[in-house]
């Protein structure tokens, strides 16, 4: 199973069974709006605070998940998780409601695909007959958290992300109809000694090349092995920073499409996003909801989604310290009905 230094492959191909995608009313006005399931007009989704909608996103995005398999939270062996919020609040209650076993993950935005990546290793070893894999995140909470308090209304330079609100779930098995997960490389952390909150794509960027010419190395494969290529929130500034990388490490990206999460989700000409989206909820409902759709369509067979986190805090910040990222690539291909 490990191929290479940080890689596996997945010889019983474990299978995405469905997913649920639950995003807020930023996200309903971006261009992959009939991509998701659920769109929320408002950021509170009913709740009396910010933190306990994060949560509300996440548990209806799992149950929606469970729903489209068919299935109940009962047989599902572990759900796997994480959050930006301290202490990965969002998902550790969420579980609390869900009632699975639950094992908790900090990977920042990189989040979605460590725990997808993880989830398909308990079924491919054996370990798990149905595993669940989430995230979420909600811009106000994230900026209250690691920016500036929401309601000051600071100005935020071109360089910054927008934190997308959203929630995304897959329910995996190891049999049925749906695209399977043949492969994963597990990232190296990366600190290009960026300190700037505000730029968190340049700081990203490196992280994401390095993971992605270690899929290359270990698997023996090259760029247009897939038909998408696609990172998980560098935006407008990091996505032009690994294209620069790429050539410079002579990674012939050329061979396929290369595209970015955070440039994906929203309008930046139409919508006030700065550089593009960010968040765990960036790259789990962009690859659940739109990416998953048109592996379904016959528009794409093989994708690799490499989302990418930035693992700072803010007491880190606080202390000067560097924002240390990392990123995790997951190959997804068509089978079943995909195929």
């Amino acid at each position: 199973m490990l191929k290479g230094h940080q890689s596996w492959v997945f010889e019983n191909r474990p299978v995405i069974l469905s997913t649920g995608t639950v995003v807020g009313p930023d996200e309903g006005e971006g261009p992959l709006a009939e991509d998701f399931d659920i769109v929320h007009g408002d950021l509170t989704v009913g709740q009396k605070t910010w933190e306990k909608a994060e949560k509300a996103l996440l548990e209806e995005a799992a149950q929606h998940a469970l729903d489209n398999a068919g299935l109940t939270g009962g047989q599902i062996q572990f759900y796997i998780g994480g959050d930006l919020m301290n202490q990965i609040i969002s998902n550790t209650f969420a579980a609390r409601t869900l009632g699975m076993p639950y094992l908790g993950i900090f990977g920042a935005c990189s989040t979605s695909m460590e725990g997808l990546a993880l989830a398909a290793q308990l079924l491919d070893s054996g370990a798990a007959n149905y595993a669940m894999a989430g995230t979420c995140s909600h811009n106000c909470t994230v900026e209250k958290q690691f920016r500036y308090p929401t309601e000051y209304g600071s100005q935020k330079p071109p360089t910054a992300q927008y934190t997308v609100t959203g929630a995304g779930v897959a329910v995996l098995g190891k049999t049925g109809d749906g695209p399977v997960i043949t492969s994963a490389t597990i990232g190296r952390v990366v600190d290009m000694g960026i300190t700037d909150p505000f730029n968190m794509g340049a700081a990203m960027a490196p992280a994401a090349v390095d993971t992605i010419q270690a899929h290359f190395r270990d698997l023996g494969r090259e760029p247009g092995y897939y038909d998408l290529i696609v990172t998980g929130d560098l935006a407008a500034v990091g996505s032009e920073i690994a294209r620069e990388l790429f050539e410079k490490h002579k990674v012939p990206i050329e061979q396929t499409t290369y595209d970015d999460c955070g440039l994906m989700i929203y309008q930046r000409d139409k919508q006030n996003v700065q550089a593009g989206g960010s968040g765990c909820g960036c790259s789990a409902t962009v690859t659940y909801g739109h990416l998953l759709k048109r592996m379904k369509k016959g528009e794409l067979k093989r994708i690799l989604v490499v989302a990418t986190g930035a693992l700072l805090s803010p007491l880190s910040f606080q202390q000067g310290e560097s924002i240390p990222c990392i990123a995790h690539a997951v190959s997804i291909e068509s089978g079943g009905l995909y195929a």
